[in-house]
């Protein structure tokens, strides 16, 4: 058991309500007439040592005050936070306390025919709080897919591109089998634009097959009812790939662009490590822009137009102008990047073997 001295203003008497409480948390208390000269009742003073030696483990100063209230008082808890006995005195009493306000306000209350529901809760809702969500799952699950599939296919995108960019530019320079292509009846433009086409050909398949894994994973392991599988037109499926794979042409064609300058792979790699951060970025930023009256420029600026295609797709929005928009700036960017990537390729000092 704990030693509890309880303080009691002169005139005040120890409330009822505490009595057996304070018997059932094993608390021995004592009656002493509480200091009145003290600034107020959170002061130690000469009580502090008393706490400090053991004796008691925890003091509970009381003074009734006048209120609309059928009672108030005022209290502090006096305790040594470096004892365990102490600590716990002052847990159980605080317990106790919360108990003794809860019961005075319910008395409170009661004199004016108030519920403690009543008068804490008076406005409160009718019903249950789900049926007021008029969006199926289906398109909860396409807005929380919206948010952060394009930023993932961003991340996807730029790094499976880099190695074949590599790979087909700097790699074949250092192993010395650019010539041979070089010899072949195909200009170096064509060669350029197979590579485009392969590596492209590779980006994009392989983020299909990611897209597709996760859709089936989110799909097979969280619940219908929870997170449903986004019912999407033909035209937003068709827009979604279409805005991945041209999303992808568009990676290819900037790194090999600026894979053809690396003189070697570490070179490349150096090059093209940083650029991932340069699609990403844009790709993240673009989550939070409201697609409610966006403006039209924001489907002709580069990497933000198709994030922004993905998620009109992964929300079922159709909308012919931002189509035409992102569709026209993605090809003009690629064929732009490509075009440079072809001009480097004409360049002797770029395409001679190192050896």
């Amino acid at each position: 058991s704990l030693n509890l001295e309880v303080q009691i203003a002169d005139g005040d008497e120890l409330p009822e309500q505490l009595i057996q409480p304070f018997i059932d948390n094993n608390l021995n208390y004592t009656i002493e007439i509480l200091d009145s000269e003290l600034a107020n009742l959170s002061v130690s003073g000469v009580d502090a040592n008393r706490l400090r030696d053991g004796f008691p483990h925890v003091i509970l100063r009381l003074q009734q005050t006048e209120t609309n209230s059928s009672e108030s008082w005022n209290y502090a808890i006096l305790y040594d936070a470096t004892s365990e006995l102490s600590s716990e005195g002052n847990s159980r009493i605080r317990d106790v306390i919360f108990d003794w306000e809860q019961e005075i306000i319910g008395l409170t209350l009661a004199e004016v025919n108030l519920t403690k529901q009543e008068a804490l809760d008076p406005i409160h809702w009718d019903g249950d709080f789900s049926n007021a969500n008029v969006a199926t799952s289906a398109q909860s699950a396409g807005f929380a897919l919206s948010m952060f599939i394009p930023m993932i296919v961003a991340i996807w995108t730029a790094t499976s591109a880099i190695q074949p960019s590599i790979d087909l530019t700097a790699g074949e320079r250092e192993r010395g089998t650019m010539e041979a292509l070089l010899c072949t009846p195909a200009n170096r433009v064509e060669l350029l634009y197979g590579k485009w086409v392969a590596v492209g050909v590779v980006a994009g398949t392989s983020v299909l097959f990611q897209l597709a894994g996760l859709l089936f994973a989110v799909a097979f392991l969280i619940p219908s009812d929870i997170f449903g599988v986004p019912t999407l037109s033909i035209w937003s499926i068709a827009s979604l790939l279409l805005s991945v794979l041209l999303f992808a042409v568009f990676v290819v064609a900037v790194e090999l662009a600026l894979a053809v300058r690396a003189h070697s792979v570490k070179e490349a790699g150096t090059v093209l490590g940083p650029i991932v951060i340069a699609f990403i970025v844009p790709a993240m930023f673009a989550q939070f822009v409201n697609l409610e009256g966006i403006e039209w420029w924001w489907f002709v600026a580069p990497i933000f137009n198709v994030c922004l295609a993905m998620r009109e797709a992964l929300l079922d929005i159709t909308d012919l102008s931002h189509i035409a928009l992102w569709l026209g700036s993605s090809l003009f960017y690629a064929f732009v990047a490509v075009t440079w990537a072809a001009r480097q390729f004409q360049r002797e000092d770029l395409v001679e073997s190192i050896s």
